[in-house]
């Protein structure tokens, strides 16, 4: 059993995102850090830095246009120099003025095509990079009722997505994200996962749903819209984080290690694309991202740990307490060896952690890009 699990452990695989690597901060001040990663290169040198201490991250998904760059060649083989390929692209619709009340359902359709085009330019950034996925979120809502048609902004955004979906070359899938509120605080455009679903049925098989931790309201089994989505075939991937309250984007296991475990435990065999999401308002970003590594590496080694047949037993049988043992038992096992023993056949750390902290990365990174900290301010700066 033991060299089952360290072998589906070796297996695994872990998008980081260029974004998280680079400042961030909450709605009142953005704060910076000394050996902050100033270009989407160096962004992707820390990604390979996480990597090479973990040993399941290898690829790093993108964000446009903040990752942009003149020569999209250079990026791509930048990025496998280093063992890394490009993961999924995110298109950014968010944070242009035009988009104040909305991007693909705004009103004035001269902003949603421009919307558009952005998406389209995104499915060409994809291509040249090698990426297989276009990941996507928008913030578009209401904030007030009455402030416009509800089934006229969601006809906008089907026939703006089918736009997109028809371009998408055959190695692309269309990522659909989800989220209840923020910044809309009336009606989100794809407020959950069952409208989310009903837009990719609408549009076709590559059209998938994609599940952020962060994007539920108080209370929601996200276990169970898991197990739902996996059993439509319509479950394309995550964007892992953990929250307490709202959208928190904390490390991944940080505050409901047992959701993480239970995730892991409703996909089985079958993982879709893995992605975290977070944003490191205090934390040293590097050592952050490689926590998140390693509790993702845990919580699969204990799903894995499960002994189905005796859960499926339990169930037959309408033995509750008998089925919840069986997930404790897994849950409670130390599986720290067995996650340090994949990660030393991949020649990665056996403490990761321990590793960063140990090594110089964080000081050649203060040598190479500065010390300079810019003093912390709110929106817009």
């Amino acid at each position: 059993m033991t060299d089952h699990i360290v072998s589906r452990l070796r297996a695994l695989e872990v998008e980081t995102p260029s974004w998280g690597y680079g400042d961030s901060g909450t709605r009142f001040a953005t704060f910076t850090q000394a050996g902050r990663p100033r270009t989407v290169l160096e962004r992707i040198d820390d990604a390979a830095e996480v990597h090479r201490l973990t040993g399941t991250a290898p690829a790093v998904a993108l964000h446009f246009p903040w990752d942009a760059v003149d020569d999209l060649s250079a990026l791509r083989a930048h990025a496998q120099a280093l063992g890394l390929r490009i993961g999924a692209v995110n298109p950014n619709l968010f944070q242009d003025p035009d988009y104040k009340l909305g991007s693909i359902t705004n009103p004035d359709v001269r902003i949603r095509d421009k919307a558009v085009a952005h998406l389209l330019e995104c499915v060409g950034i994809a291509r040249e990079l090698g990426s297989s996925a276009q990941s996507l979120w928008f913030a578009d809502g209401t904030s007030y009722a009455g402030q416009d048609d509800l089934r006229g902004r969601r006809a906008r955004m089907l026939d703006c997505l089918a736009r997109v979906y028809e371009a998408l070359p055959a190695e692309q899938e269309l990522l659909l994200e989800y989220k209840p509120y923020e910044p809309a605080f009336y009606a989100t455009d794809l407020a959950d996962w069952g409208s989310a679903l009903l837009a990719c049925q609408r549009l076709g098989e590559r059209a998938k749903v994609l599940v952020d931790l962060g994007h539920h309201l108080p209370g929601a089994n996200v276990e169970q819209i898991v197990a739902i989505l996996a059993q439509e075939g319509r479950l394309g991937g995550f964007h892992f984080n953990n929250r307490k309250y709202g959208d928190d984007d904390l490390i991944v296991g940080s505050t409901n290690p047992w959701e993480l475990f239970g995730i892991f435990v409703e996909l089985g065999d079958d993982l879709p694309r893995l992605t975290i999401d977070q944003s490191h308002n205090v934390e040293r970003k590097v050592e952050a991202m490689v926590l998140s590594v390693v509790n993702l590496q845990e919580a699969y080694a204990k799903a894995l740990l499960v002994d189905r047949e005796a859960l499926a037993a339990a169930q037959a049988a309408g033995d509750v307490l008998g089925g919840h043992e069986v997930l404790l038992d897994a849950f409670g096992t130390d599986v720290r060896p067995r996650c340090a023993s994949a990660r030393a056949a991949l020649g990665a750390a056996e403490d990761p952690v321990a590793a960063f902290r140990s090594g110089d990365w964080q000081e050649r990174a203060i040598a190479q890009r500065g010390e300079d900290v810019a003093v912390a301010g709110g929106w817009g700066r």
